[in-house]
Order: structure tokens, then sequence, then C-alpha cells
């Protein structure tokens, strides 16, 4: 039974859980902008490795490279969506 049980995933979860407490630490201290960002960025961040690594099982498959490159392209993808919408609709470009 031990086989069986998924600890993997519960060590993910129970991760995910503290990230988000340490991201919802933000608005509850009432943080300075400077110190809130880093810490939303670093919580976001780690959130995604948790993802990837434990729930989406990045590093269990043979083809790493065709993996790697996919994730690679949706950040790019996001990060010019993202500035792309900032450019035009805030910096008026």
């Amino acid at each position: 039974m031990k086989e069986l049980f998924p600890k993997e995933h519960v060590v993910g979860f129970v991760g995910s859980l503290i990230l988000t407490l340490a991201a919802l630490s933000v608005i509850t201290f009432d943080m300075s902008k400077g110190i809130a960002m880093t810490i939303l960025s670093v919580t976001a961040l780690a959130q995604a490795v948790v993802q990837l690594v434990l729930f989406m099982h990045i590093g269990e498959t043979e083809d790493k490279k065709t993996l790697y490159t996919s994730v690679i392209y949706a950040v790019v993808v996001g990060l010019v969506t993202v500035f792309g919408s900032l450019l035009t609709m805030i910096w008026g470009y």
C-alpha cells in the first residue's frame, strides 16, 4: 500500500499551500511595494517550479530537450503578451 500513496503529490500540494500563504502575507501585513513585489515574484517562481516538477512531471521524460524548449517558448510568449499589452495600453505606444 505504501507504493500506491502519492507522497510527491501531497508534498507538492502542501508546498503550494505554503507558497500561497506566503503570497497572502503581503496583503495581511501591508508591506511596502518593493518588499511585496520581491515576495510575490519569488513565490510565483517557486510555485511554477513546484507545478512543473511535481504535478506536470517535467523531469520524468526521455525527451527533455523538447519539453524544456516548450516551457521556454511558453514563457517568452507570456512575457511578450504582458509587456506588449503594457506597451500599448499603459505606456501609450
